[in-house]
C-alpha cells in the first residue's frame, strides 16, 4: 500500500508506548492519524504534536470504539489502517496459595473473563469494526481496501508462571489472524499481529535498574529492550508491504521466556 495525503490510520493506545511511536512514525510518512486511547491528556499531547487527532475510546466498550470511529472518520475519512495497541488484562495463577485461607485458591473465572475481554474480545471488536469501514473504500492496487494489525506478544508462545490470562489471550490474538484474513480475502483487508518482546514501554521503565539490567541480559542479541520505534518500523511495513498477510511475528531479539 502507497502511502499518500489521503491515506488515514487509526492506532489504539497511541497515547504512550508501542503505540504513540507507531502513531508518530505513520504521521511522519505523511499520513493522517487518529488515535484511540482512554488517557485524555497524554492522547491530546501526541494527537497535537503529530497533526493528529485525539479520540478518547474505551476499547473494552462497543458503544465506545463505535463512536470513536465515527469521530475519526468524520475528520480524516475512512482509515486505510488500523494498528490495534491497546489493551487490558489482569494477573493470576491458576491455582496459587492463599495464606490467608490456608489452602489453594483457584483463579476465578470471572478474573479469567475480565482479562480476555481486554484482549482477545477488544481485538476482535477494533478490527472487525474499522473492516466493516474498509470494506467501503475503493479498492487500490491489487484490489487492496486496507491493512489491520493487531498487537499479540512473546507470551503467546511463551506464557510464564503467572500469565494464564494474559498468555492464552494473546495466544487468542493470533489465533484470529488468519480465520480473519481468509474471511476479508475476497475483500482485499490483510491481517497481521506482531509479537513483541521485552520493549522499552513507560510500563517497563518503571521497573528497577535491576531488573531492567536482568530483563536485558535475557535477550540474545542486542542484549537490550526493544525500543518502540523498532515495532513501529514493522508496523508500517506490514502496512506497506501488501504481500505480508496472515502472519504471526515475532520482534523479540531472539529472547525466548522462562517459565518465570
Amino acid at each position: 500500500m502507497q502511502f499518500d495525503a489521503n491515506t488515514s490510520a487509526v492506532v489504539t493506545g497511541g497515547a504512550s508506548g508501542l503505540g504513540r511511536a507507531t502513531a508518530e512514525a505513520l504521521a511522519a510518512a505523511g499520513v493522517k492519524v487518529a488515535i484511540f486511547d482512554i488517557n485524555e491528556a497524554n492522547g491530546t499531547e501526541v494527537a497535537k504534536a503529530i497533526g493528529g487527532l485525539f479520540c478518547k475510546v474505551d476499547i473494552n466498550s462497543e458503544d465506545s470504539v463505535v463512536e470513536g470511529f465515527a469521530k475519526a472518520r468524520a475528520a480524516h475519512g475512512q482509515e486505510r489502517i488500523l494498528v490495534h495497541c491497546a489493551m487490558t488484562s489482569r494477573r493470576g495463577k491458576t491455582l496459587a496459595f492463599d495464606k490467608a485461607a490456608g489452602k489453594l485458591k483457584r483463579l476465578p473465572t470471572s478474573e479469567y473473563e475480565a482479562g480476555v475481554q481486554g484482549v482477545l474480545i477488544a481485538s476482535y471488536r477494533v478490527a472487525s469494526l474499522s473492516a466493516e469501514g474498509m470494506a467501503n473504500l475503493p479498492p487500490l492496487e491489487d484490489g487492496e481496501r486496507g491493512s489491520i494489525t493487531l498487537t499479540a506478544s512473546v507470551a503467546a508462545q511463551d506464557g510464564q508462571i503467572g500469565q494464564i490470562i494474559y498468555g492464552s489471550a494473546k495466544a487468542g490474538v493470533n489465533g484470529l489472524v488468519l480465520p480473519m484474513a481468509r474471511d476479508l480475502s475476497d475483500i482485499g483487508i490483510r491481517v497481521n499481529s506482531i509479537m513483541p518482546g521485552i520493549f522499552a514501554t513507560p510500563l517497563m521503565l518503571g521497573a528497577t535498574p535491576q531488573v531492567l539490567n536482568s530483563l536485558s541480559a535475557s535477550v540474545p542479541f542486542p542484549k537490550r529492550l526493544g525500543k518502540p520505534e523498532e515495532f513501529a518500523s514493522l508496523a508500517l511495513e506490514l502496512a506497506r508491504n501488501s504481500y505480508f498477510n496472515g502472519q504471526c511475528i515475532r520482534l523479540d531479539g531472539a529472547i525466548r521466556m522462562a517459565p518465570r
